[in-house]
């Protein structure tokens, strides 16, 4: 037998059995892995918190927060199950931390597209300002929710549906409140669309949130609506994104809602190496905001709240890393908005390195009596460092230059020279994978 003889009578048997190897891969349908999560990340801030009851200032503080996940994930054809459990605290917490179920659903999805997906979840759309997971918050942000949807084509719609109780109220009927989530109900609408052959996105968001109506006996339920819509346009090396979002309605002290918030960012990375951004937001504020002095509460009647409210946001993305805004409250519970200009940029040097610094202007957006509008000035410098895949370390400073302004709506102490730092320590490995 000649050896070209032998090479074919090889590659006629290997032909031969390609069908059964195919069908032996297909037939591998089920996949589990197990993940897990370490974050651990110590803060020290000094200045821009609230004075205790007798007002007397708070000094510089110093934490370690962390947060510990272990996520099972199971999928085959048609059906994914997903359970996330998450550990969240401060080091040395009398307590040992909150312990919970982050995520724990069932997804059932069609190859047609159709899909439905059941229990505590993850929700995140678009740039996260009015729905994202919040990552940044130790204990992040989840839904128990119904999720049916629609994805194929360059279309995307989704329906979210939601349903808070106490605990099975057989005596007390429908009330719910101080519970896990701030809503009593929530229905959502969004739909994006993808320009085929265009670098052009599109998204609009229709939210219905129900919130148990505060100081009364009954079950009566106060909703408020959030509709507006995202763009993003994606010309290579530049990046705009647009958004625009009403909020009506009541909230749930029965009190009529009329806000509206607006914002804008460019984006240019002329290379893989470094970019620039620049952007403004705009959020509407109370009229007639009351500006109290030390030692009066500054109360004031408001008929209509005009001051929007990026309900479930990830905040800690816009606003300023220090999170003054839409974090914390001000010292009477309204809010007479903000105005955000902002131009940054980074610089990659090396591969897994990344410098990033920004600058950002504040004010209100409600002008106010007898006092600037202006809150201050903020510095962001960060830096981040991939070890390896699964490991990142990253570091930030931040300096914010207040004003009269700032130290009187947010009632704390020392507001004119406001630092904060913080370094971080991510471990997110893979434990364990197979299929079969």
């Amino acid at each position: 037998m000649t050896r070209q003889t032998s090479i074919r009578l090889l590659g006629a048997a290997f032909l031969s059995l390609t069908p059964f190897l195919l069908m032996a891969q297909e037939e591998k349908e089920n996949q589990l892995s197990i993940d897990a999560q370490i974050m651990a990340r110590g803060e020290l801030r000094s200045g821009g918190l609230p004075t205790d009851a007798e007002d007397n200032v708070v000094g510089r503080a110093g934490f370690v927060l962390s947060r510990t996940r272990l996520v099972v994930d199971y999928q085959r054809p048609g059906i994914e199950l997903k359970v996330s459990a998450q550990h969240s605290g401060v080091w040395g917490q009398s307590g040992k931390g909150s312990f919970n179920l982050y995520e724990a659903w069932a997804k059932l999805a069609s190859r047609q597209g159709l899909f439905a997906q059941v229990g505590r979840q993850e929700l995140s759309y678009d740039d996260q300002r009015i729905i994202g997971s919040n990552d940044w918050a130790v204990a992040a942000l989840s839904h128990d929710v119904l999720k049916l949807g629609y994805e194929g084509h360059g279309h995307k719609a989704h329906a979210i549906l939601a349903y808070n109780q106490n605990a099975e109220n057989t005596n007390g009927g429908s009330f719910y409140q101080n519970g896990a989530y701030p809503y009593k109900t929530m229905h959502t609408l969004w739909y994006h669309y993808d320009v085929p052959k265009f670098p052009l996105g599109a998204s609009l968001l229709f939210m219905n949130i129900g919130m148990q109506q505060e100081e009364t006996s009954d079950n009566e339920t106060c909703y408020q609506q959030v509709l507006g819509g995202f763009v993003k346009f994606m010309p290579k090396p530049w990046t705009v994104e647009a958004s625009y979002y009403r909020q009506m309605g009541h909230n749930e002290y029965d009190q009529k809602i009329k806000a509206w918030m607006a914002s804008a960012k460019v984006k240019y990375e002329p290379s893989p190496t470094y970019g620039f951004v620049g952007g403004f937001d705009y959020l509407s504020g109370d009229k007639y905001f009351a500006v109290p002095k030390p030692g009066s509460m500054g109360l004031t009647r408001h008929d209509v709240i005009s001051g929007f409210n990026p309900v479930y946001g990830s905040h800690h993305k816009f606003y300023g890393a220090m999170d003054f805004f839409y974090v914390s409250t001000y010292v009477n519970g309204f809010s007479p908005g903000l105005q955000n200009a902002f131009v940054g940029g980074y610089y990659s040097p090396l591969k897994g390195l990344r410098l990033d610094a920004s600058y950002h202007y504040l004010a209100t957006s409600t002008k106010l009596s007898g006092i600037d509008m202006t809150l201050g000035h903020e510095i962001e410098l960060s830096a981040s460092y991939q070890l390896m895949d699964d490991c990142k370390v990253s570091v930030g400073y931040s300096f914010m230059t207040g004003t009269e302004t700032m130290e009187r709506l947010k009632r704390a102490a020392n507001e004119r020279n406001l630092r904060w730092a913080w370094l971080t320590l991510s471990l997110s490995p893979r434990i364990f994978t197979t299929r079969w």
